[in-house]
């Protein structure tokens, strides 16, 4: 029995895909699929790892440290900007902040502010700090040791670093951990700056998982620190800075208190913006530059020290006190009324 012809003007049927067809038009689509995830995959590596416009022709190298003190392999991402000379190079360790990895800040602004500096920019090294280490020795690992002594000597003698001209610096969390990593070791670093740091004026105000216990906060209470005697800051080349809406600008502002009455004034920038990621890009232009000129500073004040020591009669530049350079006029930071930070993560 024939098929009923269908009423004039219907739309035609579709035809029926045989289960053959329909396999090949899925393995078509899975292999388009796989192809695009590959160039993805190549496409995101060759940004990382390669001069590119997105990196404003720096090269991003990716190293990993393998670490005693943390039981394991760590990574870093270690940017080398374009015209960087091939010796004798100024180093920042950048420390991010919680919940954030070596990669959190290889964006175009960081790259961007980078460029502009030309053959004066430094080689910046983004080592990993775990979720919310804080940067420190604590129960869950040795973070401070791990930055002093096994990823610096590396980042040295790898990127053939003037060990004159290296600084330390990091946002919120690792804000902190610059300033309670640099007073340790004092003369690691000519130059330390914490942008929007996560500080607490006592143990009750501090985030979930920033310190092991009141003993732990108590060893690492910065502003504790920054008045004993001696001053382990005393002559370092200091930065703070904070958007107006930070919630933890009274521990900041206790801090930079305590650093000035030991005779450290910092360089302080206070400007519009809270405590997230975009204040930070809006401040790479002032990080950047900051860093470039004190450690051109620092290699100043190393060799004038050295000629001092000939005894050739020239007079070292003092260490911290060679000029402050961009911001230096800036006005401390200020209390307004703002959420303690308590609850912040940092």
């Amino acid at each position: 029995m024939s098929e009923p012809t269908p009423p004039a003007g219907a739309p035609p049927s579709p035809p029926t895909r045989s289960p053959h067809t329909r396999r090949a038009l899925a393995l078509r689509i899975l292999a388009a699929l796989l192809i695009a995830g590959a160039a993805l995959a190549v496409d995101r590596l060759w940004l990382r790892d390669e001069p590119s416009r997105s990196t404003f022709g720096a090269t991003v190298r990716t190293k990993e440290i393998d670490s005693v003190l943390l039981d394991r392999s760590m990574p870093v991402k270690v940017v080398v900007p374009k015209g960087a000379p091939s010796s004798g190079r100024s180093l920042v360790v950048f420390l991010h902040g919680r919940g954030e990895d070596e990669t959190s800040y290889l964006n175009e602004p960081m790259f961007e502010a980078l460029s502009e500096l030309r053959t004066r920019a430094p080689v910046i090294a983004f080592p990993d700090g775990g979720d919310s280490s804080f940067w420190h020795d604590r129960e869950g690992g040795e973070w401070a040791g791990y930055v002093l002594t096994e990823l610096l000597p590396q980042l040295i003698d790898r990127y053939d670093i003037d060990p004159a001209r290296v600084a330390i610096g990091g946002i919120s969390m690792g804000g902190f951990g610059a300033y309670d990593i640099a007073r340790l070791d004092p003369g690691r670093f000519c130059a330390v700056a914490g942008h929007s740091p996560t500080i607490w004026e006592s143990s009750g105000d501090t985030a979930d998982g920033a310190f092991d216990d009141s003993d732990d906060f108590d060893r690492n209470n910065i502003i504790a620190v920054a008045g004993s005697d001696p001053n382990p800051y005393a002559g370092l080349h200091l930065w703070l800075d904070a958007g107006d809406d930070d919630p933890f600008l009274d521990g900041d502002a206790a801090f930079e208190d305590a650093l000035r009455t030991a005779g450290s004034p910092p360089v302080v920038k206070h400007s519009s913006g809270g405590h997230d990621l975009g204040y930070w890009n809006g401040n790479w232009d002032e990080y950047l530059p900051w860093y470039a000129h004190v450690l051109r500073v620092c290699g100043d004040e190393a060799r004038a020290a050295k000629k001092e020591d000939r005894g050739d009669g020239s007079k070292a530049i003092p260490k911290g006190e060679a000029g402050a350079g961009p911001a230096s006029g800036s006005s401390p930071l200020s209390k307004p009324a703002a959420p303690r930070g308590a609850h912040s993560s940092g």
